[in-house]
Order: C-alpha cells, then structure tokens, then sequence
C-alpha cells in the first residue's frame, strides 16, 4: 500500500511539472509580445483549478453519482471532508494525482486564443469551464462504480462512459484531450481571429522554448500515463513502454511528413510530433502491445501534421495547434484502440478489430469520444459566448497590436534598455519595442 502510494504521489509530481512544460511549449511558440500573457494562463489555471478541486471538483468528478452516470455528489467531500488523514492516505493521493489533470486540461485550452483574451476574462471562463465541463466529463469517463468485495453489492455508483458504456481510456484521451480541443474550437470560434491572421507572419518567437516545454511534458507524461495505474505494478511499466514507443514513432511522422511537404525537418515539428504522440497514446497506453502502440504513435504524427494546416483552410485560428494535436491526436488515439485493443496486455482491455474482437469495441469507442467532443463544444460556447457579450473576452486592438504583455500585465518579457520595477516603460514591446528606441537613438 505504501509503495503505491509513494508511486501515485510521485506521478502526482511529475504531471504538475507538465504545467510549466506545457507554459514553455506554448510560451516559445507566441511572439514576444505575448509570452508573458502565456505563461501567466497556464500558471492562472494552476492556482485557479487547484482551489476549485479541494473545495468541490474532486467530489463532483468523484462523488456518489446523483444524475444517471452524470454527475458526481458536489457535497459529498465538501472541501475534501473527511478525506485528509488517517486511513485516507491513498484517497489523498488520488485526489493529489486528479487534481494535476483538472489543471492540465483547463491549461491546455489556452494556447488556441493566444495573444488576444483579457486574463481577467480567462480565469473566469477557466473556472466555469472547469466546473461545468471539466469535472462532469471527469465523472463520466474516470469514475468506476466501487462493490464490496465479501458481498459483491456496488456501494458507490460512478459514471456512465466509464461504467454503462464500457469505453475504454485509460489515461484521458477522452477527458483531457477531446474535452480541451473541441473547448478550444469553439472559444477560437467564439472569439474570433487575432488581428492580422493570417496575412501577417506569426512566428514563433522562441524555439529553444519550445523544445524544452515538449521535453519537460515528456517527462511528466511519464507520470500522467503509467500513474493512470494507480499501482506500481506491471500495468504502470507497459503503460511507460507504450508512451515511450507511440512519442518516438509520433515524432519521426511528423517529421516524414514535414521532409515530404516541405524539404525540412524542423524543432518545432519535431516537438509537435512529441505532443501528438503523447496526445494519441494517452487513452491506450495500458490497453495496447508494442505494435500497437508503434501504429498509433505514427498515425498520430502523420494525421495530426496534416491537420494542424485545416485552420488555414476553414479560416479559424487556433493559435498554437489545440485542435489539430489534441483534438484530432485525441479521436485518433481513443479511436484506434477499437483497432489494437488487446487483453494480452491487461485483461482490463478488450480485444480490438486486429485481435479477434470485431467492430464492437471500435463503436463504444467512438460513441464516448463523440460524446465528450459536442458536450465539450456546445458548452464551451454557451460559457464564451456569455462572457464575450457581458464583461468582453478580447483585449482592445491597440493592446494586442503593441503586446499583450503590456496591455494586461504591464510587463514585458525581455527588457533590453533601462526600465523601473520590470514595468513596461517603452512604446512597443519585445524586439518591436527595441527596434524602436535604437531608431531614435539614431536620430
């Protein structure tokens, strides 16, 4: 008991890290201008999500369920009541583990409407998004219904994917992924397209950035995948296997389809093939051998360097990719266990179309995966569309226009001349900013 524990909490760890990896990784990717503003979003939905989980999250997602498989008892562990101590400790260190994904997964919404939204307006749809959407799915789909082992009675009722459906998703290809990129589609949708998109070049400011925030998630999502376990035995070791082998394969796709395109491999496709392989694995990780986790890896990088380029052509701006590498990486990797499925590696998995096992498991699968996704959409656009009319979601064009940094946070990033208190005291920002004061220096 101990052991697992140690293990649950260590995982625990190591998906936090995923926070300020996910902060750099979105963070290089805005211009100068704006990374500030990035990683103050990743960093808000830390302080924000991690409050709104002591106090009524984890019993939502995880409390008695009172709405047919829906919805989880909110008063049930009020501000974690009776939780916190003495023959709880492994409870503790569930909570501990799921609260790191509610963060996550609200986080990662954010890189879709980069360089454009008030951070006032942010944490309140951050905190709404995760109560209304966010900790429901998280009953649906992490929620197991509890028996008593003597009797064989169900003392606790979960919800209805995870239970009644019977799709399988291991780590939340569902839950995190589908549910983050179907909400980032319809804020972008909601929001509208940053100022200058897409004629203007809105290149990555900071590539070596990039490359570590892809690092440090690969690192945490060590934790994310194989401490979806919850015990350090031999299904957290295939679930760590299979997230190696599916990111290796996903990046090498990525980067095949980059030389074909374009006649160059580059870092930062080289660190969006890292993400969209561990997007597509993160659902079957436990639930597929290593053939299967090669197939899914590189499918996901081969489909998801294809997709991030549909914004351009549908006109909708997903600023840094959500929807082409969670969105789409996470149908495709909750889909394709109906494919690779098998129980010769857990005997909790189904076998798939490739194993003998029909196209039963294939159905299941996309009816979960479909569920969260228009949940997700249609709530997520209801919620923008009501903060957009009543207090304003964007910046006003001159904020955005100079920097973002400044406009919201009175910052900015990289002070190259003199300055007072690390405030904004240039007329531009970033390099711009810079640009502009040699100029005059000049004159």
């Amino acid at each position: 008991m101990e052991g697992n524990t140690a293990w649950l909490l260590t995982s625990a760890a190591l998906v936090l890290l995923m926070v300020p990896g996910l902060a750099f990784f979105y963070g290089g990717m805005v211009r100068s201008k704006s990374v500030l503003n990035m990683l103050m979003m990743s960093f808000g939905s830390l302080g924000l999500i991690g409050v709104l989980w002591v106090i009524f999250g984890y019993s939502t997602a995880f409390g008695d369920d009172v709405g047919g498989g829906l919805l989880g008892n909110p008063f049930e562990a009020l501000g974690l009541s009776g939780l916190m101590g003495g023959e709880a400790l492994s409870t503790t260190g569930f909570v501990a583990f799921q609260a790191m994904f509610a963060i996550l997964t609200v986080a990662l919404i954010s890189g879709a409407v980069a360089d454009r939204v008030r951070f006032g307006a942010w944490l309140l749809f951050a905190g709404v998004w995760a109560t209304l959407v966010y900790f429901p799915v998280a009953h649906w789909v992490f929620a197991f219904d509890a028996t008593d082992e003597a009797t064989g009675e169900t003392t606790k009722t979960g919800g209805w994917i995870a239970n009644q459906l019977g799709a399988l998703d291991f780590a939340g290809g569902t839950a995190v992924h589908i549910n983050a990129g179907a909400a980032a589609l319809a804020l972008v949708l909601v929001i509208g397209k940053r100022v200058g998109w897409p004629k203007e070049p809105m290149k990555p400011h900071n590539l070596p950035f990039v490359m570590l925030g892809a690092g440090l998630l690969w690192f945490g999502w060590f934790g994310f995948n194989a401490g979806s376990a919850l015990k350090a035995n031999n299904i957290a070791g295939v679930a760590f296997v299979n997230t190696l082998t599916a990111t290796s394969a996903a990046l090498l796709g990525w980067l095949l389809i980059e030389r074909i395109r374009d006649g160059r491999a580059t870092s930062l496709g080289a660190a969006s093939g890292v993400v969209a392989g561990l997007v597509a694995i993160t659902p079957a990780c436990a639930f597929v051998d290593t053939w299967g986790a090669l197939s899914i890896g590189a499918i996901a990088g081969l489909v998801c360097a294809l997709a991030v380029g549909l914004k351009y052509k549908l006109g909708f701006d997903d600023s840094l990719d959500v929807v082409g590498v969670h969105l789409v990486g996470g149908v495709v990797g909750t889909l394709l266990i109906g494919f690779f499925g098998t129980v010769g590696v857990n005997e909790g998995s189904k076998d798939g179309l490739f194993y003998g096992g029909g196209w039963g498991l294939l159905g299941t699968q996309a009816i979960g995966a479909f569920a969260v996704l228009g949940y997700s959409f249609v709530v997520t656009a209801i919620i923008g569309l009501i903060i957009k009319v009543t207090m304003g979601f964007r910046v006003d064009k001159e904020a955005e226009v100079t920097g973002i940094d400044e406009g919201e946070h009175a910052e900015t990033a990289y002070e190259f001349g003199g300055g007072r208190g690390g405030r904004a005291v240039s007329s531009g920002s970033g390099v711009a900013g810079t640009a502009k004061k040699l100029e005059g220096s000049k004159a």
